[in-house]
């Protein structure tokens, strides 16, 4: 976990830089060149890119690698609690998050090497990723896009092992594109001539088009799901096929239907990086893996004691109307199984579609309270938000905190214990965590 010395750094950096995005390489690029170019010195790069599904993907790669022995470098943004989280270094036995002498270090190096120039504090903290990564023994580092790929401060690695591109949607239309191929032309971005692609799952035929299309104008060695490979369910169990053949394997420990779908295509990066995958070690992983914040049971904590007795708390921080409706469909395969009232906590950020991610909800949340975003300066007021899930034909109220919702259904409810979803936002999710008393380890 951070602490003083690497929290320091990094505020000091937010007064001096925009902590926003402006998408552009040449700031990247001549820092990095200051430092050596550190990204030219990593092991081999499985590079993720998506609207949805990136973080699952990179949780699956890291599981698939360490079950089969590998050491695997892990950079993911954003984090939920800690600055520390979106860097986890090799270790024997399993990744660890960077200690925070060695961050801060990190971080102002990198600083002293930017010299005052112009740059957002993304980039800093992306150079800090090559720097970690380069100097830290691995042989694999798995690297989240952080928004779009074309364009993002990550996108400066020469030949990634695998380039991946998970499910493609509507989200960042302001510096994207309002086009769902525009948005999969900025994904595409990260695709290097000649290296191999793997394309995920993709609700759209237009972003799936435009995917194969400039992998195959790259000549890319190209595996997309549903042509290449797939997984789906049989008997409780996961299937995974491809050109070797079948796996059969434990149901992901990811909760969702999605993640059957998200786990193929960590399996098939990982193949097309380069890794030997065996059955166990898939088996393992499958039953290891763990993203904290993308349907997060909550089973004990702060928060978890202040709701209604013997209820079933779910955390998630999708944000889009592709985010709402994976998680609306893992809850209604849930209902199936084991039928609850639902009910609905969410705060959300003024740059998501907040009705679009409510519609996926509607005629399966009984009602929604919704709260404010105390990370972020663009959370949605909530007596706004409500209006907004009532205009997704949902009936909402707004409440002034998380906890305070929790309190309210507990002393309103009367019915049998509820299912709940605390949802729309990382930010959310990230004081949630936090105020629960249970951050990413």
């Amino acid at each position: 976990m951070t602490t003083l010395a690497a929290d320091r750094e990094i505020e000091a950096l937010m007064a001096l830089h925009p902590k926003g995005f402006d998408l552009s390489l040449d700031r990247i690029t001549r820092l990095l060149e200051r430092l050596g170019n550190p990204q030219d010195l990593l092991p081999p790069v499985i590079h993720i890119a998506g609207t949805n599904g990136k973080g699952s993907c990179a949780a699956f790669s890291r599981a698939l690698l360490e079950a089969a022995g590998h050491l695997v470098h892990v950079h993911t943004s954003p984090h939920l609690v800690n600055w520390a989280e979106r860097y986890r270094l090799a270790a024997e036995g399993g990744g660890k998050l960077v200690d925070d002498e060695t961050f801060a270090e990190a971080i102002a190096r990198v600083a002293k090497a930017n010299d005052g120039q112009k740059i957002t504090v993304f980039e800093i903290l992306t150079a800090v990723t090559f720097i970690l990564f380069s100097e830290h023994p691995a042989e694999a580092a798995i690297i989240e896009v952080g928004l779009g790929g074309r364009f993002d401060a990550t996108n400066v690695v020469a030949r990634p092992a695998v380039s991946v591109i998970m499910p493609v949607s509507m989200d960042h239309e302001a510096y994207l594109g309002d086009r769902v191929e525009l948005i999969a032309a900025e994904k595409a971005g990260i695709m290097k001539r000649g290296c191999p692609v793997v394309i995920g799952a993709q609700e759209s035929e237009t972003a799936l088009q435009v995917l194969i299309e400039t992998a195959e104008r790259l000549e890319c060695p190209t595996f997309v799901y549903g042509q290449d490979f797939l997984a789906f369910e049989e008997n409780g169990r996961m299937v995974y096929q491809d050109e070797d053949g079948l796996m059969d394997l434990p149901p992901p420990r990811l909760p969702g239907r999605h993640q059957f779908a998200n786990a193929a295509a960590a399996i098939a990066a990982v193949k097309a990086a380069g890794f030997e995958i065996s059955h166990r070690a898939a088996e393992k992983a499958m039953t290891h893996v763990a993203w904290p914040g993308r349907m997060q049971k909550l089973m004990q904590g702060r928060l978890a004691e202040l709701a209604p007795k013997g209820a079933d708390i779910w955390l998630d921080g999708g944000h889009n109307p592709g985010a709402g409706v994976v998680v609306a469909e893992a809850l209604a395969e849930q209902e199936e199984k084991n039928p609850r009232p639902l009910f609905l906590i969410s705060g959300m950020i003024n740059t998501k579609d907040q009705s679009g991610y409510f519609r996926a909800f509607k005629g399966l949340v009984r009602h929604v309270y919704t709260v404010p975003v105390s990370l972020s300066d663009a959370g949605v007021p909530n007596d706004e938000l409500a209006i907004r899930a009532t205009e997704a034909g949902l009936t909402a109220e707004p409440v002034s905190s998380v906890a305070n919702a929790l309190m309210l259904l507990r002393d309103t409810w009367d019915g049998p214990a509820p299912r709940i979803l605390i949802g729309g936002s990382l930010y959310l999710a990230g004081a949630v965590l936090a105020e629960n008393g249970t951050p990413p380890t």
